[in-house]
């Protein structure tokens, strides 16, 4: 569940007037819409506010987010030599690059132990960020992306792209970790522009190998995986190597959890457009969603299949988490 966002009246007197990247690089900024959720609703967890694109500069990689438009890449990343031109992975300083992430994590470190809740970080898994440079933006179709797909075999450059950024974005997860992140998730947020073919073949090994770096430096650290729009294969998730699988809405969890077996953690994945219904209907949806997970208790960590949407009841989110609390026992 996107914790953040402009479904909140707290968060929007911010949006309004501050543009994205000043909001999620300004720490005193970032600390504040990081915690505005947790406080309202008292959420198991405190994540980070921030963006997947945040570290792309690390590799020479600029970007912004623009108020009506979204991400706007400017570098031109299509050629194998364009690929060879960006920055070496390895010899990223993300202190001295993206100096504001320790400062947040921090000072979040510091109310997550207060709250005596976790604290949550999140990178985008390496197809991705892979695809929102290659394309300049968000796009539809990914037409340049599945062009240098089609074209790997001759160059190899969509291959050493992603190799890149699985180093990159391993060795980022880990700099949140050793700022005070206790758990990361990894989000392959355009996994829904690829046939389960392509996903193995490409999104799956570059996102393994940056769980796996995360994995090797920091092993009693969760990972959860996230491919929005992959629940048509979910059974290639099993072995990601994460900790967690987080599901979509569009496939019943009862389905999921019978593809991924009993043993399997997950994630999710109440339908995000439930919020916008009654109380009584919010309520059977989590109780719903848990039961189809195994019930209370049985390696399920209960979440919306996406984000919050905008215009979304604040009050529903509510809830939703007070149901979810006295489901489970909690309250």
């Amino acid at each position: 569940m996107r914790q953040a966002g402009r479904y909140m009246s707290a968060f929007r007197e911010y949006s309004d007037r501050i543009p994205f990247r000043e909001r999620s690089e300004t720490p005193d900024i970032a600390v504040e819409l990081s915690l505005q959720c947790h406080r309202a609703y008292g959420m198991d967890g405190i994540i980070m506010f921030s963006d997947i694109l945040t570290p792309l500069p690390t590799l020479g990689i600029d970007f912004d987010v623009v108020r009506g438009s979204g991400p706007v890449i400017s570098t031109k990343v299509r050629t194998l030599d364009d690929v060879r031109g960006l920055g070496n992975p390895e010899e990223v300083d993300f202190d001295a690059t993206l100096p504001f992430v320790r400062e947040i994590l921090g000072s979040l470190s510091k109310e997550a132990e207060e709250a005596n809740t976790s604290l949550i970080g999140f990178v985008g898994a390496p197809f991705t960020l892979a695809a929102y440079t290659i394309e300049g933006k968000s796009s539809k179709h990914c037409l340049e992306t599945k062009r240098m797909i089609m074209s790997n075999d001759n160059d190899g450059a969509i291959s050493l792209f992603l190799d890149k950024l699985s180093i990159m974005i391993g060795n980022y997860a880990c700099h949140q970790i050793e700022c005070g992140a206790q758990v990361v998730q990894v989000f392959e947020s355009w996994a829904h522009q690829l046939s389960p073919k392509q996903f193995e073949v490409y999104a799956k090994p570059a996102a393994q190998k940056a769980i796996r770096i995360i994995k090797d430096r920091h092993p009693d650290v969760p990972v959860i995986y996230f491919a929005n729009g992959g629940s048509s294969y979910l059974e290639l998730q099993r072995d990601m190597g994460a900790d967690m699988i987080a599901v979509d809405w569009s496939v019943d969890m009862a389905v999921a959890r019978a593809i991924l077996g009993p043993e399997v953690p997950v994630s999710g994945n109440i339908d995000p457009t439930v919020l916008f219904g009654t109380k009584e209907q919010v309520e059977e949806a989590v109780r719903e969603c848990i039961d189809k997970a195994g019930g209370p208790g049985n390696r399920h960590l209960l979440n919306l299949g996406h984000g919050v949407m905008q215009g979304t009841p604040e009050e529903a989110v509510g809830w939703l988490v007070d149901e979810c609390k006295r489901y489970r026992g909690k309250q």
